[in-house]
């Protein structure tokens, strides 16, 4: 059986620049990867060398059939030092995306995804008062290049943010698994958001929003007050803000069972994915329903969802159910309107370092060339027929 997705749905491929760009040295990240007693498994390095190659990363998307690409903006690029904004960064990032739209596809803008200029973090970062005021200042220098996206993000996944600020506070010791969130950091980027958010309308028009890592949370049979309350300050309260957005973006890849003393690992008997998540393609379902319960008003749009897999097959299975999910939502009244797949490329994943390949495209760590799995020109062919075959 196939079915149809709504007509204008709207496909691509995510990126961001800190992960896949390489050389990101004016950015807070950069120190943490080199610090000794730093989280991270190994620093990104040259990551992909996609600040050259960005050209062939874009004509790989086109050429596959998705319509739009999804990557963001490096801030420590654009204002290395307080005030000091580059030229020559503002014109790299003009002519990615003239590229993007050279080949017709729609550019879809991140401003933030993880990354700060280091002086920013070393002063206190989102939990400074005027922090707003900073991060609307950077905003505000790269909002003429935005006049042309299809949607503009302010923050990727600020409740990840928040978590991942815990990484930068002297002496923190980082736990096995996702530090819990500051609250601080929480509130710091909510104010920017909507700052952003209010002031980037009058630029761009009614395209900005924000996209939040939806993590499926329930109880061990089910939803319950305690999966609830543990799920406010590590997902809900970021969907509550985005109620008056021109859209929201809803990124996810698992759940996690909540019990009376938190999370609970998961079993031996599950697969899992290589960052060591268990494999649930059904969480997209459940994450666009409760984001739709929350902000029933805004159109939703899957700006990340996909799997670390060392076997390509199951990629592919992976994606056929999740896109199951955005189909029987769509069923349900759930307005959702594209589709990224996270990511284009196999990258640098954040603490985990290069090991987890979430590519459609996979990436020699020696010499950078680019290789398409097949996952990704079978994500082309549902793309270009707008619709799922079920097997």
């Amino acid at each position: 059986m196939t079915r149809q997705f709504p007509d204008g749905f709207l496909w691509g491929a995510a990126t961001a620049a800190h992960q896949i760009e390489g050389g990101n040295v004016a950015s807070d990240w950069w120190k943490l990867e080199h610090r000794p007693d730093g989280p991270c498994a190994e620093p990104s390095g040259d990551a992909c060398d996609s600040y050259h190659r960005y050209p062939e990363d874009v004509a790989i998307v086109a050429g596959l059939g998705l319509g739009s690409y999804r990557f963001s903006i490096e801030w420590s690029r654009i204002e290395p030092e307080p005030g000091e904004f580059s030229r020559v960064q503002l014109d790299h990032y003009r002519r990615m995306i003239a590229t993007v739209l050279d080949a017709g596809l729609r550019p879809t803008v991140t401003l933030h995804h993880f990354t700060s200029p280091f002086w920013f973090t070393k002063g206190g970062g989102w939990a400074r008062a005027d922090s707003a005021d900073r991060f609307l200042r950077y905003c505000e220098t790269v909002a003429p290049l935005l006049t042309e996206a299809a949607y503009v993000c302010t923050f990727n996944e600020p409740n990840i943010a928040a978590s991942f600020a815990r990484y930068f506070e002297p002496g923190y010791v980082a736990p096995a698994g996702l530090p819990d969130p500051d609250s601080r950091i929480s509130d710091g980027l909510t104010r920017a958001h909507l700052r952003v958010r209010d002031a980037l309308r009058a630029e761009v028009g009614p395209r900005v929003g924000w996209a939040v890592a939806t993590q499926s949370f329930s109880g061990v049979d089910g939803p319950d007050e305690l999966s609830a309350a543990y799920a406010y300050e590590r997902e809900t309260r970021f969907l509550e803000v985005a109620v008056d957005d021109d859209w929201l973006g809803v990124q996810a890849y698992s759940r996690t069972i909540v019990g009376p003393d938190g999370p609970l690992p998961v079993s031996d008997e599950t697969e899992r994915t290589l960052m060591d998540w268990e494999y649930y393609p059904e969480a997209l379902g459940s994450a666009l329903r409760e984001a739709h319960r929350i902000a029933p008003r805004v159109p939703l749009i899957v700006t990340e969802n996909g799997i670390a897999a060392a076997d390509d097959r199951r990629r592919i299975d992976y994606v056929r159910t999740a896109l199951g999910e955005v189909l029987t939502a769509i069923d349900d009244g759930v307005d959702v309107r594209g589709y990224f797949y996270w990511s284009l490329l196999d990258n640098f994943e954040w603490a985990h370092g290069y090991r987890p390949t979430f590519g459609l495209v996979a990436v020699d760590r020696d010499t950078f060339a680019r290789i398409p799995r097949p996952s990704a020109h079978w994500l082309g062919a549902v793309a270009r027929a707008n619709a799922l075959d079920a097997d």
